[in-house]
């Protein structure tokens, strides 16, 4: 289980070992790096986000370069595995990974589907 610290008071507890199973099992991918509320799938696929109010609601983001079929694919295995281990997973958008000329930090930019 791992921790983050929501607020000056609040800490919320993740079920990381059960969302790497859910992605290794719906997409045979493993987990690259989690942070605070993200996971991260390998090779920057997709990333999962923890909801704010339930642990067992994650929210789904697809790289931007992701081709749709690939992208459906890969969802609907997710959910299926999700349903299995009693998550449930929404599609929330695309996003970018955009790296800063000189500097080893990168920014991620959401785009929220509508």
């Amino acid at each position: 289980m791992s921790t983050v610290q929501t607020s000056a008071n609040q800490v919320g507890f993740y079920e990381l070992e059960k969302v790497r199973f859910i992605i290794k099992d719906g997409s045979g991918l493993d987990i690259a790096y989690a942070y605070e509320d993200l996971v991260f799938s390998e090779h920057g696929i997709f990333i999962l986000q923890y909801a704010e109010k339930t642990s067992e609601l994650m929210y789904c983001w697809f790289n931007k370069d992701c081709n749709d079929n690939d992208r459906f694919s890969l969802f609907k295995s997710l959910t299926t595995s999700a349903q299995l281990n009693k998550m449930k997973i929404d599609y929330k958008g695309k996003f970018e990974m955009i790296q800063q000329e000189g500097e080893e930090k990168i920014d991620i930019r959401f785009i929220e589907q509508k």
